[in-house]
């Protein structure tokens, strides 16, 4: 296990200071607020602290509310909505300066045979035949915003199928892109573990579809002004967020200054793991 997955694991191990309430911490992001994918993953850690050990989350939808301070702890309180015999639902309210930042409602279910069908997997390169982000940032960004990008994604071994966003600025294409990831280091084997790390992942590169349709740099390097404002994922299917997923995204809708992307996460065998669709703030800066 590298150090920065051993960080990410601290990150998402909470203090429990009462039956319901946690305690997570931050730390520095690209831009002076708790990345969102942080805050929903300690989220879901929380609400599935609260559930028996036989149910595995199968959905979450979350509202980003203000910007996390990432200077200061976040305290998640959970509030235990039902426990039924098949379903289990909480919400979870995170709360900084005394103000919620952060609004998740998550389900848990304990294992159900049913009807099974999926759409099937796209066709992509093999990630081991494409550049590690380390290879990639430093060939289309400044030194230090690149520096600082594979700083902030060290846990994770993130591979772009085709040029992402600032590798292509003023040159529109299809609002579509993939991604290859899983943890730089192997996981122990809690399912919540790795449904947490994959919801803390999915919130990375989701939105750079809604920039390929208007041949945006990117957030990075202030071409675009841009914030998570609501977050949704179903968990279908078992999936090990230390082996190789393929993030297939594509945004069929950007206007009133927000921007839609929606996605399907694959495991390297071709089975459907996860749904996302996630909307967002996406603003082009007034000169």
């Amino acid at each position: 296990m590298t150090e920065a997955l051993d960080d990410l694991l601290d990150l998402l191990d909470l203090e429990r200071i009462e039956q319901d309430i946690f305690r997570g911490q931050s730390r520095s992001a690209l831009v002076p607020r708790v990345f969102g994918g942080q805050v929903a993953a300690q989220a879901l850690v929380a609400a599935g602290r609260t559930v028996l050990d036989d149910r595995h989350a199968h959905s979450l939808h979350a509202y980003f509310l203000r910007p996390g301070d990432p200077g200061a702890p976040i305290v998640y309180t959970v509030d235990r909505i039902r426990d039924g015999r098949s379903f289990t639902t909480r919400r979870v309210v995170a709360v900084q300066h005394g103000q919620p930042i952060f609004h998740l409602s998550a389900s848990f279910q304990t294992y159900e045979e049913g009807l099974e069908h999926q759409a099937a997997m796209p066709p992509a390169p093999a990630p081991e035949t494409l550049p590690t982000a380390g290879e990639i940032l430093p060939r289309h960004l400044p030194a230090p915003v690149a520096e600082r990008l594979i700083e902030a994604r060290a846990a994770v071994d993130l591979r772009y199928a085709d040029a992402p966003p600032w590798a292509g600025a003023g040159q529109p294409r299809a609002p579509r892109s993939q991604v290859w990831f899983r943890t730089n280091g192997k996981l122990a084997d809690d399912p919540l573990l790795h449904v947490c790390l994959a919801t803390y992942v999915s919130d990375m590169t989701l939105l750079d579809s809604v920039l390929l349709a208007h041949g945006r740099g990117g957030w990075a390097v202030g071409d675009v002004v841009g914030a998570s404002l609501d977050h949704a994922m179903w968990f279908h299917r078992p999936f090990r967020a230390d082996e190789w997923l393929l993030y297939d995204q594509e945004s069929p809708s950007s206007s009133g200054g927000r921007g839609l992307g929606q996605a399907r996460i694959y495991t390297q065998d071709g089975r459907l793991a996860i749904s996302v669709i996630q909307e967002g703030v996406v603003r082009v800066p007034r000169g």
